[in-house]
């Protein structure tokens, strides 16, 4: 039977991502685990940049804030009340800003290229005064203590088109930052619940902080100090989305999803 007689695999997707999310409700403990993914992960990790009529593009110079001239573009496929999809399409050298996706589940499917993903996790929503430390490199003002996060840096890695889906859960790897390696990426993204900011669920931007101990030099390669930091108390600092970043929209060229 022809191909394209058969369902699409993003519908199935689709299908699938919303059998798996229907009636979750975010909380604490209220992740979801691999073996209640593994149908949908299964489903994701087929999907190739061809399944979406996406094709590799060469890079070009950034030099607005839409569409083609962006950095970073979005693809929109759909969005209910239980997920959103879409597609992210990075330039060469483009980066997604470290970010959160409160009380959220998500998967992120490499479709061409090579990305590199740091994943946080946090360790509470607010410091108390006894648990901040006492100098940062370069110097915190007064106002900025109260938007300072204690996290763990959980993993760096490296996906490509023949990886599977990188998982974030609410309480798991649920900040991430997203860089394109080599060349051009493209990757599927699937929320669940979706960004909603009047149900809290809004989209914050974080820096990541030296203590003036750790500014110093000490002749460490970057590998070197990204294993030592994994599992080590890490401060973030909630920042406005940075002024260097931006995400344009195309539309999407593949197939119709009904949802």
């Amino acid at each position: 039977m022809p191909r394209d007689n058969k369902t699409p695999l993003i519908q199935k997707i689709a299908k699938k991502a919303t059998a798996t999310f229907k009636g979750f409700r975010s909380s604490a403990n209220g992740d979801y685990t691999a073996d209640k993914l593994s149908e949908l992960i299964s489903l994701v990790t087929e999907v190739r940049a061809g399944d979406l009529k996406i094709a590799p593009r060469k890079s070009k110079a950034s030099s607005g804030a839409t569409g083609q001239s962006s950095p970073v573009t979005y693809m929109h496929i759909c969005e209910t009340e239980v997920f959103s999809m879409g597609v992210f399409l990075l330039r060469r050298g483009a980066s997604i800003p470290l970010h959160d996706h409160p009380g959220m589940n998500g998967m992120l499917k490499v479709l061409y290229g090579k990305v590199s993903v740091r994943c946080y996790d946090k360790l509470e929503d607010s410091p108390t005064v006894s648990t901040v430390p006492p100098l940062f490199e370069p110097p915190l003002s007064p106002f900025q203590i109260g938007s300072l996060r204690r996290s763990v840096l959980r993993s760096v890695a490296e996906y490509s088109e023949n990886s599977g889906p990188c998982l974030l859960t609410p309480v798991r790897d649920n900040l991430h930052q997203i860089s394109a390696v080599e060349g051009p990426a493209a990757f599927l993204d699937i929320l669940a619940p979706p960004y909603n900011p009047d149900d809290g669920r809004d989209c914050h931007y974080y820096r990541v902080l030296k203590t003036v101990a750790e500014g110093q030099p000490d002749g460490k390669s970057n590998e070197q100090q990204q294993e030592e930091e994994k599992g080590e108390v890490t401060w973030l600092l909630e920042i406005p989305q940075p002024e260097d970043f931006c995400c344009g929209g195309e539309p999407y060229p593949g197939p119709t999803v009904a949802v």
